[in-house]
């Protein structure tokens, strides 16, 4: 050990007696300081406009424009300018021989002179640990295990680049060309991981091999035993070959015999590599305070209640216009979306099946309109480079499964080995992917008894089934829609008043009766409420006379008219109803609304009047605005005549609540109603139509409706504690001169220190 130490003092000497070390950290610091700064610099003025700041700590370090994130992707370039002599030197001088001549091993050569670049490294993070101290005293609460974890993996990626420039330098005497052969390697494992991507034998080997972003996890919070072992083989593997190396210079062997010890040590490292990679075999720790990278409380019993294997067969058809998702080539960019699932259930097992069929692709029939759907097939495939065989015919992929009830659409099916089985879907928005909610709604489908809800119909209520702007197809069961009912976690089914109510729902839904109920149905339905049923009950103005009877044993009344509120932009009747603070303390996706400042738009609303003797608990949910609202009972026609307000007709000018939450105690259970003075506000529609400065959040009242409704069982609850780092405690005058600080002060004081060694070397 003293050996090797000796050789890595000596080289440290050595490389700090030269310009291009000093010059390197000069550098370094400045674009390290100015990086910071622009991004510190952002937060503060951020700050001073008033904005709200959340998870400083990450949005400065780490995140897509982090700090670490910036030093992870330039960071290659500084490292073979360092180990680009480290070998080659002692190649090109000679003094080679000299180290064989002395009692000196092959290894110790090597891990001295590696040890040197692990010091230097050190210099490099220490760096980085001077803006962390920063961060530390001017961010408030501020998350340092983040800063630390990040600093880690920018050191263990350090360390792996200076084992690569290590090597390359021992295979040459050039030290230019080590330095270009060690940039040449760097960018191969840079982008091997895109490489050979749809051969399945050769994928998982590319992939991991791929050092591109290897850090990013460490940087984002999550220190993996797969990321650790893989900087840790890496360099074994490279200081390995290095040693190698200068044993076939020391001791001259036949090309087959050093041939075959390169291929034994490459080959001990893939199966290293591929082993670190199973999910049983990994370790995890997240340093992040709010635990941002592990699933949440609620995910994570969700999964563990999950007993034996599970199945996540990946359906993809090449006529979709989603089929890019899961090909051959980002399977692996795939698997990492299940990542956090698989870290607590490591026996999850993912399959992928390719197949052609008819779909719903407006694009695709627009470029091919003559083309059958295997010639569409086969022109997509042969765009990709895949093989025409892999896709199965409709023929064939309809023996194994039916899809045509999901359109033949992107989609996963989820089958534990004991049977059950259910469908994850894409959605169609901006993300496409399920969020967390949506994954975990679907796992609790396979482990426990859902709530189902149920839909009246008979007497001209919202069909659930249609498609239509009035009805409630959307919010029930459309299967691309994110927050429809069956993606969330809620069975559904339909359900009439001929009979007894079914005792299983869980909620039960009363939307817009248009002919009255005949005596015995009021019965059935009063007997469900009696018994303490949760029901969502929406009324619509010119239905009182009919509504008003079903819910006047609750105390509530709609009130007769349609609320108004005249505007320059929107129809008469068109309301904006902002959510109640007891709505928030109700529900947190209400509460969200408010912080979020959205709004539930309700075209013809009637509004609502209630007492509080019926036994009820009463909590307004929304509210009308308090100017310019009133309850109009004269006019009717509100596109060719104008409202205007008459308080001889009783028409008051005031806030009228449009959305109602009732509860009570009925035997074990507390009993959940909503009321909703607007039928359409939660239709096809209302949910799809988007509104110029109109910020609506309509699919929040049936989030949050129905998450109060089912005990807050679903929709899956994946909240965190909020980052309490939401704020920074310098101002522009402070940031300016830190600015200076870290931009100019820090670097020419370290380039005039290195200026003094280099005078003071060559006095000597």
């Amino acid at each position: 050990m003293k050996m090797i130490y000796r050789i890595a003092r000596t080289e440290m000497q050595t490389l700090f007696y030269s310009p291009v070390a000093w010059l390197i950290i000069v550098i370094f610091t400045f674009q390290v300081g100015m990086y910071f700064s622009d991004i510190f610099g952002g937060m503060v003025r951020n700050q001073e406009l008033g904005y709200t700041l959340r998870s400083v700590t990450l949005n400065v370090f780490s995140g897509r424009f982090g700090l670490f994130t910036a030093v992870q992707q330039y960071l290659y370039f500084y490292i073979p300018l360092l180990t680009m002599g480290l070998m080659s030197r002692e190649l090109g001088s000679g003094s080679i021989r000299l180290l064989y001549s002395s009692p000196v091993t092959n290894i110790q050569i090597i891990l001295g002179k590696f040890l040197s670049m692990m010091f230097y490294g050190l210099i490099l993070m220490f760096i980085l640990f001077i803006f962390g101290l920063y961060g530390a005293f001017t961010i408030k609460m501020v998350d340092f295990p983040v800063i630390l974890s990040g600093i880690l993996g920018l050191y263990l990626l350090t360390c792996a680049y200076a084992a690569i420039g290590l090597f390359m330098s021992s295979l040459t005497s050039y030290q230019v060309v080590a330095a270009m052969g060690t940039l040449a390697v760097l960018a191969v494992l840079n982008f091997v991981g895109g490489m050979w991507q749809e051969i399945e034998f050769v994928r998982d080997i590319t992939y991991w091999l791929s050092i591109n972003g290897r850090a990013a996890e460490f940087i984002n919070g999550l220190i993996c035993s797969e990321d650790v072992l893989y900087f840790l083989i890496v360099i074994a593997l490279f200081l390995t070959l290095a040693v190698l190396r200068l044993k076939s210079i020391r001791q001259k062997s036949s090309v087959v015999i050093s041939f075959g010890r390169y291929m034994g040590v490459v080959c001990l490292a893939m199966l290293l590599g591929y082993l670190s990679s199973r999910p049983k075999l990994m370790g995890f720790y997240d340093s992040t305070r709010t635990k941002v990278r592990t699933l949440t409380p609620n995910s994570q019993e969700i999964v563990n209640k999950m007993e034996g294997g599970l199945t996540i067969t990946t359906y993809t058809n090449l006529l979709d216009e989603y089929y890019t998702v899961a090909l051959p080539r980002y399977v692996n960019q795939d698997l990492d979306r299940f990542k956090q699932y698989r870290r607590f259930k490591p026996e999850i097992r993912m399959k992928y099946v390719y197949y052609y069929d008819k779909a719903n692709n407006p694009q695709l029939d627009r470029r091919f309109p003559e083309l059958s759907d295997r010639e569409r097939m086969v022109k997509t495939a042969n765009s990709w480079d895949l093989d025409t065989n892999m896709f199965l015919t409709p023929e064939q992929i309809r023996e194994q499964i039916d899809l045509r009830p999901e359109g033949n659409r992107f989609v996963r099916q989820l089958k534990r080995d004991n049977g059950q089985q259910t469908f994850l879907r894409i959605f169609d928005d901006m993300y496409r992917h399920p969020f967390e909610s949506e994954i975990t709604a679907a796992f609790k489908r396979l482990v426990m008894r859902l709530p189902v809800v149920g839909f009246i119909k008979g007497h001209g209520e919202r069909d659930c089934v249609r498609e239509g702007d009035r009805d409630y197809n959307r919010f029930a069961q459309d299967k691309p829609f994110r927050y429809s009912l069956i993606n969330q976690g809620f069975d559904f089914e339909e359900i009439t008043l001929d009979k007894d109510i079914p005792e299983h729902l869980a909620i039960l839904v009363l939307a817009d009766v248009r002919t009255p109920f005949s005596g015995e149905e009021m019965q059935r339905l009063n007997r469900y409420i009696e018994k303490g049923g949760n029901i969502l009950i929406a009324g619509e103005p010119r239905r009182q006379e009919i509504m008003n009877p079903i819910i006047r044993s609750l105390g509530v009344q709609f009130m007769p008219g349609r609320l108004v509120r005249p505007s320059e932009n929107f129809q008469a009747d068109f309301i904006m109803a902002c959510p109640t603070p007891e709505a928030g303390e109700l529900s947190y996706i209400f509460k969200e609304m408010i912080d979020r400042e959205r709004v539930l738009t309700m075209p013809g609303c009637a509004g609502l009047e209630y007492t509080t003797d019926k036994g009820f608990r009463v909590t307004p949910l929304f509210v009308s605005d308090t100017v310019g609202c009133w309850n109009e009972v004269e006019t009717t026609d509100f596109v060719d005549d104008t409202v205007r307000l008459n308080p001889a007709v009783g028409e008051v000018e005031r806030t009228y609540t449009t959305a109602l939450a009732l509860s009570r105690k009925v035997g074990d259970k507390e009993q959940k109603i909503v009321i909703l003075g607007d039928a359409d506000c939660i239709s096809n529609g209302e949910i799809s139509i988007s509104r110029k400065n109109v910020r609506a959040a309509n699919y929040s009242l049936i989030s949050g409706a129905f998450f109060w409704m089912s005990d807050e069982e679903v929709p899956i609850d994946v909240r965190r504690p909020t980052a309490p780092d939401n704020a920074v405690n310098i101002g522009d005058t402070g940031m300016y001169i830190s600015k200076i600080g870290f931009m100019g002060c820090l670097p020419v004081a370290l380039a005039i220190w290195a200026i003094f060694i280099w005078v003071r070397r060559r006095g000597r």
